[in-house]
């Protein structure tokens, strides 16, 4: 049952990443404006997720482990070029796409150097969440900004609660641990 529940979870979460950025493309094509969505935060979305695949194929991982990251990526990029044209900055995609590029490039000169960007993904992408809640407090205005795209971004987190979980505690037992033994020891 269980291998069962962990391959639904892994396909369903698969699938959401398939189409996840589409509601969000349609709330700005159809508004023909894309107030309300942060491109500083897209770009460390971006950003996150081209370091994560970097990874993964710099190591070699097979590919259904990250292949819903250049989907993702893709439609994040399509998200920025219609940004982009609706808020009157098309050139500005050249110099990010140069940007891009370049740091792809960047990440795997040295070892350590692909290493520590994916040592830093994680607070890449929570800070890319963090700057879209700035926009959002800021103007007061959830404008064009998708709550469906965010709420299936929820989802697909939602399996990884479960290995925060398990690390939470395995931390406070192996500190619960320690304490007893230190306890015992000075007894």
């Amino acid at each position: 049952m269980a291998p069962r529940l962990l391959d639904l979870a892994h396909w369903s979460t698969w699938a959401v990443c398939a189409v996840i950025k589409l509601p969000q493309l349609a709330a700005v094509v159809a508004a023909g404006s894309a107030w309300g969505v942060s491109v500083g935060s897209l770009l460390l979305e971006l950003a996150g997720f081209l370091v994560f695949l970097r990874y993964q194929i710099y190591y070699g991982y097979p590919l259904q482990t990250y292949l819903e990251y250049p989907i993702i990526i893709a439609q994040d990029v399509i998200l920025l070029l219609f940004i982009l044209r609706f808020s009157g900055k098309t050139k500005r995609a050249l110099f990010y796409a140069v940007t891009f590029w370049g740091g792809w490039y960047m990440l795997t000169l040295r070892k350590w150097i692909i290493d520590l960007a994916m040592n830093l993904c994680t607070l890449i992408s929570a800070a890319s969440k963090l700057v879209q809640l700035r926009c959002l407090w800021q103007t007061k205005d959830s404008g064009q900004v998708s709550a469906l795209t965010w709420s299936m971004s929820a989802y697909t987190s939602a399996i990884l609660i479960r290995f925060t979980t398990m690390l939470i505690l395995n931390i406070w037992v192996t500190a619960t641990i320690l304490h007893y033994r230190k306890t015992k020891k000075t007894d």
